[in-house]
């Protein structure tokens, strides 16, 4: 295997770093290493899943306890990326049991799952699948050093200093897992604001809006959809998924999750302002303005068809701009917003083989309905 040097930057130029689920690996290792073999290690290589490289993580401290336990700290490093846990305070308490097999128990700090939707069942303390595989790994490496007899089965503690607080500045209590932080990480690597990191997160919070099989759940851009779940829905703002400018992967994660769970979805409501969701009627669904043309164009061939002086409206060089417009026009701003939203639903729709009705709503700027 080969080490993996963070000094080396990533392609944005910003300094990586590594995840809690690295912190908790390495964390382990050091505490068996001074538990079976009497070592003290500074650092400790830890092995980074999917891949031939490793990572030299350095150990801030090691001590044994009262209770028997082996304690080891990690002090967790993101890099640049702009982490809650950057500088958190990770640790591993571990001991030998009799039952032949690795525990995972949550430490102080560590959280745990109340609802169902996550890759961790619940009652189960919130350590991820990979982290789990990570820490595995640690002690089969450790295990496999020397030739004497040696435990198979260990409790593993995993924990973090002021875990609790830091958890309230991130989505965890959102996420139902109350009580601490998530140890995470399917690289062991943090990326420094990383696309495919905050696209993961859209997956979360779509497999725990769908955790418990509800009728219906939203996705919006932004907090429009926040707003429109609670004032005229009476959801609960768990339903409520915020999808950035990644309309397509969002109804992707969707369709996955019904999928895997074997669950059907009585109606998606996609809201938001048309200067997003309209570009869906040019099917295009990264809405980002780097990555997609305005949504006027295809907006005014739907006021085009309708009837409506779309000559006027294509002066404007914005949706918005569109619609104060039409404010002087209110039958024909609702005929238009309103076929405008039967449009972006029938696009949609066929996207979702477990969704029985897709319900699209539209609003201005101000959250105000363009549909009534």
């Amino acid at each position: 295997m080969k080490a993996l040097d963070l000094t080396e930057r990533a392609e944005n130029g910003l300094r990586r770093g590594f995840t809690t689920g690295t912190c908790a690996a390495a964390a382990t290792k050091a505490a068996l290493l001074r538990l079976l073999c009497n070592e003290l290690p500074e650092q400790v290589n830890v092995s980074l899943p999917g891949s031939d490289h490793f990572l030299a993580v350095e150990i801030d401290r090691i001590a044994s306890e009262p209770d028997g336990a082996m304690r080891a700290d990690v002090i967790k490093d993101a890099g640049d990326d702009p982490d809650q846990t950057h500088r958190a305070r990770i640790f591993a308490r571990v001991r030998p049991n009799s039952r032949g097999a690795i525990v995972f128990q949550r430490g102080p700090g560590v959280g745990i799952v109340t609802q169902p939707g996550l890759q961790i069942r619940v009652g189960e303390p919130a350590i991820n699948p990979v982290p789990r595989m990570m820490i595995a790994q640690a002690v089969c490496e450790v295990l496999a050093e020397g030739d004497d007899e040696r435990p198979a089965g260990f409790d593993i503690e995993i924990g973090c200093e002021n875990g609790e607080e830091i958890a309230r500045r991130t989505f965890n209590p959102r996420l139902g897992i109350e009580g601490g932080i998530s140890i995470l990480g399917t690289t062991g690597i943090v990326e420094p604001k990383s696309l495919a990191a905050f696209k993961a997160s859209i997956e979360i919070y779509i497999r725990v809006a769908l955790g418990d099989d509800p009728p219906e759940m939203v996705l919006a851009p932004g907090n429009l959809g926040q707003r429109f779940a609670r004032a005229s829905l009476s959801l609960p703002l768990k339903r409520v998924v915020q999808m950035s400018n990644f309309i397509g992967f969002a109804i992707e994660c969707v369709e996955k999750a019904l999928r895997e769970n074997d669950f059907r979805l009585s109606r998606l409501w996609v809201v938001g302002h048309p200067g997003k969701l309209g570009k869906v009627l040019d099917d295009v669904w990264n809405t980002h303005s780097h990555q997609a043309p305005s949504a006027v164009e295809p907006i005014c061939r739907v006021a085009d068809e309708l009837g409506i002086a779309s000559e006027t409206l294509r002066a404007s060089r914005t949706v918005e701009g569109i619609i104060e417009l039409l404010e002087a026009q209110p039958t024909a701003s609702r005929a238009l917003w309103s076929e405008v939203e039967r449009r972006i639903a029938a696009a949609v729709r066929p996207k979702l083989t477990r969704v029985e009705s897709v319900c699209v709503r539209l609003f201005k700027m101000d959250g105000g309905a363009l549909a009534p």
